[in-house]
Parts: structure tokens; C-alpha cells; sequence
């Protein structure tokens, strides 16, 4: 065995440039492998943290059901239904703009050991001014301890704490955008119109930065006040929930919406668009090293293929030195395995010094933000290296298998009278 190592390494190296250049396309599969897919589930795990930390697992909300053709015909003619022809049909969504049963929600939530924290909100939009052109932005009444326990608000806090609302007042917290666009500062006073109420002044006690402009275009307060400026006492259209384990949340969306007429998503099944996306970078993290793959491939049949035709000679003498075809064929597989080896432990070396630089690099920042970037996350798993190297082998020993068969199939007497050649 240790002759055949030997052999099989000195044939390599009679063809040092062709044998330097398969390796290198090895090299750069295995290290292609190990950072793109870094990268790409490093990314994955980032945006599905922020959307897990950032806000709850579980919405459930008032249920929207919309109009058809004859839904108005019993309101509006009782038993006289039978030939009433709209001349305008009618449609839209019809009026269910809150839970109906918030106590019964509140009890199961209660009762459920994997329920971490909910909070019950009156989510309205809302018209925010100060002397100049309203604003229109989201407004949601909560209590603050509650909702500082299902999402991230109270933490992303820039100025003011979360909890300055409880106490009543009229006191709001709105996000940076917001305050920008109002041209406010803290502890002044806004008006605010929501539904088909009056202008209702509301004091800014703080400000948070959620990093994302679109959360930022909103403000929070008091669950009573906010109910009070819309007219629905004692109302409430969400209950965000957070669980212990969010990769549940499905589950448990799923069987609460078989039990109640209200719309319940979790927070997967309310962002599906975008592990569609994930798929796709999936699919073309795949298709960039299957390419690479192929190309290192057909360098090593290239490199054997070429080392088989130039040591016919050599084949024949140890065929008739008693070596038998296994052997003979398993002198250029173990060519390919050794370039797959040596290619796939330098490229993961390699790919991993990239990705630990990657990480350095800032990453989530924008112009103007009170919050400092972070770094770009790059997923460092032993499965990314396991997946690497047993590509890289696997390509290198397919590359490898039709010049071994070549070698081994000529007897020595083919090969002296050149009807090998």
C-alpha cells in the first residue's frame, strides 16, 4: 500500500502544473462552499432573529370577512329576499374591528405553559400634527409592561424610558421617523386625530429607533387613552404572543385559528414571501458550486486521463509484476481522492479565515441612525465543513472513476503491441 501512495503521488507530481491547477479548482469549491453558504445562512439567521426577537411570535387579530353579492339581502329585506337584484353589488369588509372575546383569550393565554408574555393592543391609524401638514402613522394603545415583554420597543429606547406612558396623560412614545417628519422634540405636544374623533393633544415622553424606518413611522401609548381618543372604551383588535420556543409558532397559530373565528398568523406564515426568498438564495448557493465542482471535476479526468495515456509502459510492468486490476484502478482513484483531500482541507482553511474577516465587516447601519451598525453575521456550523469536504471527495472520486476503469482494463500484451495507444 505504501508503494502504491508513493506512486500515485509521484504521478501526480509528473504533471505538476496540470495537477496545481485541479487543485486550485478544488480548493476553490471547497472555500466557495464554506463562505457562500457562511454568508447566505448567516443572513438567513440574522433576519429570522430580528424578525423572532423583534417583535411577537403569535398576532392575533380582529377577523376580516368581506362582503358577497347577497350578504346584505337578510339585513336589509328580512324574509323578502328571494328577488332582490342589486344595482350596485355590494362589497368590501365587513364591520369586525375587535376581539370578540378578549377575557376568553386572556384566560387561555394565562393557562398555556408555553406562552411567554402577550399584550393586548388597540392598533389604529392615526393623524399626528404640529403646525404644519399631518402625518399619518401607526398608533397603538398597549400597556407598556406587557408590550416591553413581546417585542423590542422598549429596549431600541433612545430617549425616555417605555414605561413613561403607564402612568396616563395623554403621554405617547413615537419612533425617530416620526419625530423627524413632526419636527418634535421630547416633551412637547402633538395632535392627534384618529378615527373620526377630534384633534386629541398627547405629550412625547420618548423616542426609540428600531433601525427600520417603516417600524420608526409610529407611535405607542396608553391602551385607556388611545381608546378614549377613538371612541371604543374597552376595545382592543390584537394580542401580539410571544412563546417560549418560536419555531411552535405555526403550530399553535394554526390550532388557535381551528378554534376561533378571529385571523391568527404567526410570525412565519406572516412573513412567507420571504423565506421564499431563502429558497431561492438557496437554489443559487447550490447551482455556484455544483458549477465549480464540475469545472475541478473535469480537471481531474483531464489530469488522469492524460497521466493514463503517457504511463501505459508503466501499467504494463506492474501488471506483469503481478499487480491485478483492483489495484491498478485503485492507484488513480486514490490520485483523485489525494487532490480531493488536499483541495478540500486548504479551501476550508482558507473559507474559514474569510468568513472570521467577514464578520468585521459593519453591516445594518444607515445614514443618520442613533444605533450603531452591527457586523454581518456569517454562520460558522461543522455542518458547512462536513458538506464541503464530502463534495469536494465525492467529485474528485466521480472525476477519477472512467480513468481508473481506462487503466485497468488493458493487458499487458495490448499495451506492448501499442493497441492500446
Amino acid at each position: 500500500m505504501i508503494s502504491m501512495v508513493s506512486l500515485a503521488i509521484r504521478y501526480l507530481f509528473s504533471r505538476k502544473r496540470q495537477s496545481l491547477f485541479t487543485l486550485l479548482g478544488i480548493f476553490l469549491g471547497a472555500g466557495g462552499f464554506v463562505v457562500i453558504s457562511g454568508f447566505f445562512l448567516g443572513f438567513r439567521f440574522f433576519f429570522i432573529d430580528n424578525l423572532v426577537n423583534n417583535s411577537a411570535h403569535i398576532f392575533i387579530q380582529a377577523r376580516q370577512e368581506f362582503l358577497e353579492p347577497h350578504s346584505l339581502d337578510e339585513s336589509f329585506f328580512k324574509n323578502e329576499t328571494k328577488h332582490v337584484f342589486w344595482k350596485s353589488i355590494p362589497a368590501g369588509e365587513k364591520d369586525y374591528h375587535r376581539i370578540e372575546s378578549p377575557q376568553g383569550w386572556y384566560e387561555r393565554l394565562d393557562s398555556d405553559p408555553k406562552i411567554e408574555a402577550y399584550s393586548p393592543q388597540l392598533v389604529v391609524p392615526a393623524l399626528f400634527s404640529k403646525g404644519g401638514s399631518p402625518i399619518a402613522a401607526g398608533f397603538t394603545g398597549c400597556l407598556p409592561e406587557k408590550q416591553a415583554r413581546v417585542n423590542t420597543v422598549a429596549a431600541n429606547m433612545v430617549e425616555g424610558k417605555f414605561s413613561d406612558i403607564g402612568g396616563g396623560g395623554n403621554r405617547i412614545i413615537v419612533g425617530q421617523e416620526l419625530l423627524k417628519r413632526l419636527g418634535a422634540k421630547i416633551f412637547e405636544n402633538v395632535m392627534v386625530t384618529v378615527g373620526v374623533g377630534k384633534q386629541t393633544p398627547f405629550q412625547i415622553v420618548g423616542t426609540f429607533d428600531s433601525g427600520n424606518k417603516r417600524s420608526d413611522l409610529q407611535a405607542y401609548g396608553p391602551l385607556a387613552d388611545v381608546q378614549r381618543a377613538n371612541h371604543t372604551l374597552n376595545l382592543i383588535n390584537e394580542i401580539d404572543v410571544r412563546l417560549f420556543d418560536y419555531e411552535q409558532s405555526s403550530t399553535k397559530a394554526t390550532t388557535w385559528s381551528a378554534l376561533s373565528s378571529e385571523t391568527i398568523e404567526s410570525w412565519d406564515q406572516r412573513n412567507s414571501s420571504i423565506f421564499t426568498m431563502f429558497a431561492l438564495q438557496a437554489m443559487m448557493r447550490n447551482i455556484i458550486v455544483f458549477v465549480i465542482m464540475l469545472v475541478a471535476g473535469f480537471g481531474i479526468y483531464n489530469v488522469l486521463m492524460m497521466t493514463v495515456s503517457q504511463k501505459m509502459k508503466d501499467i504494463a510492468i506492474l501488471q506483469a509484476m503481478g499487480y491485478e486490476s483492483w489495484e491498478i484502478r485503485l492507484l488513480f482513484l486514490f490520485q483523485g481522492f489525494l487532490l480531493g483531500v488536499v483541495g478540500a482541507l486548504l479551501g476550508l482553511i482558507a473559507g474559514f479565515f474569510i468568513c472570521q474577516y467577514l464578520q468585521t465587516l459593519p453591516f445594518g447601519g444607515r445614514p443618520g441612525a442613533t444605533r450603531p451598525p452591527g457586523h454581518l453575521t456569517i454562520e460558522l456550523t461543522m455542518g458547512i465543513y462536513l458538506q464541503a469536504s464530502l463534495l469536494s471527495m465525492m467529485s474528485a472520486l466521480i472525476a477519477s472513476y472512467l480513468p481508473a476503469r481506462a487503466a485497468a482494463k488493458f493487458t499487458p500484451i495490448e499495451i506492448i503491441r501499442g493497441g492500446a495507444v
